[in-house]
């Protein structure tokens, strides 16, 4: 599963629609609260999450979920990309830092890169 937080209606049902087309399962969210408030924390596979929200930022919910222990692989996306932000995200374990507009392509990549790292870090069933 993809979970997708995005302030921006267009962006959230937009992505979704991409990572259903793959054959994911993706849930999206308008806040970071919404998510971290959601049943999906344990089960999401990818994070597609934008940096500048309303409340808590992508890089704060960042900071949260690594201090929970969780190691969800992130990608971020960002209308107003900035170098340090970029920095800071990548430093903080995020595996990719796309600006709006990407291609789809783009975000494919990085969702396969995603989830073939969650794949080696998962335990076995």
């Amino acid at each position: 599963m993809i979970s997708i937080i995005d302030d921006d209606d267009s962006v959230r049902v937009s992505t979704s629609r991409l990572v259903r087309s793959l054959g994911f399962v993706g849930h999206t969210f308008a806040s970071a609260k919404d998510f971290l408030d959601s049943p999906h924390l344990t089960c999401t596979g990818c994070l597609i999450v934008d940096v500048q929200m309303p409340g808590m930022t992508g890089i704060e919910l960042q900071d949260v979920l690594r201090a929970q222990g969780h190691s969800v692989p992130i990608v971020f996306i960002s209308a107003f990309p900035d170098t340090s932000i970029k920095a800071q995200a990548l430093e903080g374990g995020a595996l990719c830092f796309l600006s709006k507009p990407f291609l789809p392509a783009a975000l494919i990549e990085c969702i396969n890169v995603a989830l073939s790292r969650r794949d080696e870090v998962s335990p076995p069933d």
